[in-house]
């Protein structure tokens, strides 16, 4: 692929990724905050009861966000990216709002529920719309600059474990005045984004209903690329979901500081992995097609001996041990995330790309859902950390073979 046949940038590009970062920020802050506040929320609402319980909650938001995530995609392929996304961040942060007026464990789930449903139209329209305008070299920085966004949220979302146990707030009060932002932005966000003008070849190749998704399920590279999103994502839930709890427990330290150590170094470095992933992914593509291939299989390589790492920390009793671990799942996290959405857009053409990372969703996020239960479960069990994290590192090594048996397409079309 040569430099020179780069097409030129449309105005708004790096202004459209400029205004989704927030509304990345926002999405993934608002699922974080449960993870970082789980003790303050267990002990505010006592029927949650048992890990167990609290694992299915967390599962309960993904197996909802999952199963419609494929028909958000599919809406926003077919209505317009613009609308979907800020009718998501509205939803979800009225949602947001609600959540913390909760007092029943029925209620919490009733709100998980409203947040997978309202959270499920954003990300495949986020990213289908960024890699509408970002159709060179510039498309895995461009998304690498997006999930910077996610990345700073769930950093957030590791303080406010301090928020909850401040008396004066509380984690009511940060679920209220997280949702107040989100609507607040919701507004002016309809205004400024702008859908990409479909050619007339988009509007001759649009597909209604299930013929896009017959496509999708018949192309072999999408289907090893689904297999290869989901393995290494129920390490990551898991790592998302579960480190605060986990690291509190295992360490004995307060749940402001596990929160904080959760999140925010392992996701500091996803930062830097995903700078550095986008960059060196669009810099091979230069050489081969398969360059954003060979980028994210490398970054697999570093999440491999990160999970053992992890697991095996808390038998050394130094809480550094396992930061330093969750450090390079971060960095190889950055290399595999900014990367799926540019794979993605090799395989299929622009009518399908919203539908399809909705499909990636479907399967990936069930998937994390079963892995958040099923960890509830085996902590219930007291089933040992190392087996837990060997048999996500495992995953994660079949991940690698898939992924190289991905065949970016020949067709012109499709490269863009």
């Amino acid at each position: 692929m040569n430099a020179a046949h780069t097409p030129t940038l449309p105005r708004w590009a790096w202004f459209t990724v400029c205004l989704l970062a927030p509304v990345a920020l926002l999405n993934y802050l608002d699922r974080q905050m449960l993870a970082a506040m789980k003790s303050s929320v267990m002990a505010d609402i006592p029927d949650i009861g048992s890990d167990a319980h609290w694992g299915r909650m967390l599962g309960q938001f993904k197996w909802v966000y999952a199963f419609l995530s494929p028909v958000g995609g599919w809406i926003a392929d077919r209505f317009g990216r613009r609308i979907t996304i800020c009718g998501s961040l509205f939803a979800w942060s009225a949602v947001t709002w609600w959540t913390g007026q909760v007092h029943s464990y029925a209620e919490l789930l009733t709100a998980r529920s409203l947040m997978g449903i309202s959270e499920a139209f954003y990300i495949p329209a986020a990213l289908a719309l960024i890699a509408d305008y970002h159709t060179g070299e510039t498309r895995s920085r461009a998304v690498s600059f997006h999930q910077m966004g996610i990345y700073c949220g769930v950093i957030l979302g590791g303080f406010t474990g301090y928020a909850a146990d401040d008396p004066h707030s509380g984690w009511r009060g940060a679920f209220g005045w997280s949702g107040l932002a989100g609507m607040t932005l919701a507004i002016p966000l309809l205004f400024l984004l702008k859908d990409r003008p479909r050619t007339d070849s988009d509007r001759a190749n649009r597909q209604a209903g299930w013929g896009t998704v017959r496509a999708l399920v018949s192309n072999r590279s999408f289907l090893l690329l689904v297999a290869y999103f989901t393995l290494p994502a129920l390490a990551g839930w898991v790592v998302r979901d579960w480190m605060p709890a986990i690291l509190k427990s295992e360490f004995k330290i307060g749940q402001g500081k596990a929160g904080v150590s959760a999140t925010l170094y392992w996701q500091s470095a996803a930062i830097v992995g995903a700078l550095v992933g986008g960059w060196l992914a669009d810099r091979r593509m230069r050489h081969t097609a398969r360059g954003r291939i060979h980028v994210s299989a490398l970054g697999m390589l570093l999440i491999i001996p990160a999970l053992f790492g992890v697991g095996f920390s808390p038998q050394t009793g130094e809480l550094w041990v396992a930061v330093a671990f969750l450090i390079l799942f971060g960095l190889g996290w950055g290399f595999f995330d900014t990367n799926n959405m540019p794979i993605l857009c090799q395989v299929t053409p622009t009518e399908q790309r919203a539908t399809g990372y909705g499909l990636m969703n479907l399967v990936s996020i069930s998937c994390g859902g079963l892995a958040d239960w099923g960890f509830g479960l085996m902590r219930d069990r007291h089933l040992p950390l190392t087996l837990i994290f060997s048999v996500f590192a495992s995953a994660a090594v079949v991940s690698i073979v898939l992924v190289l048996m991905i065949r970016p397409t020949e067709d012109t079309n499709l490269k863009q």
